[in-house]
């Protein structure tokens, strides 16, 4: 096998190409750095919405799930109600039935 030493323009271009790699490698780990940041302060901003320390069914109610919006709360329970609750006062101001097929 014929093995030739690289010329001067081919080490030149190789070293640039290096150099794009190193710089490209750099910008996506910063990248994804700041996404990460972005999400781990987005996700604990959803920790400063207060919550009432109890909520008050009517009589029976169990909950199942729970869900909110910016001046309200959610629980639906086992009887296949929604129970809309207001987060300034903590009333019920709307009780939907989920109808079943």
């Amino acid at each position: 096998m014929d093995e030739r030493e690289p010329s001067v323009g081919e080490v030149r271009h190789l070293k640039y190409l290096k150099w794009l790699v190193t710089i490209l490698t750099v910008t996506m780990i910063g990248g994804v750095l700041t996404v990460v940041g972005l999400l781990v302060m987005q996700f604990g901003a959803l920790n400063d919405i207060p919550l009432p320390d109890e909520i008050e069914l009517p009589d029976g109610a169990k909950a199942v799930a729970f869900t909110q919006g910016d001046d309200w709360f959610a629980v639906v329970t086992e009887t296949d109600e929604i129970l809309i609750f207001s987060r300034a006062t903590g009333q019920i101001i709307q009780t939907v039935k989920i109808a079943s097929d």
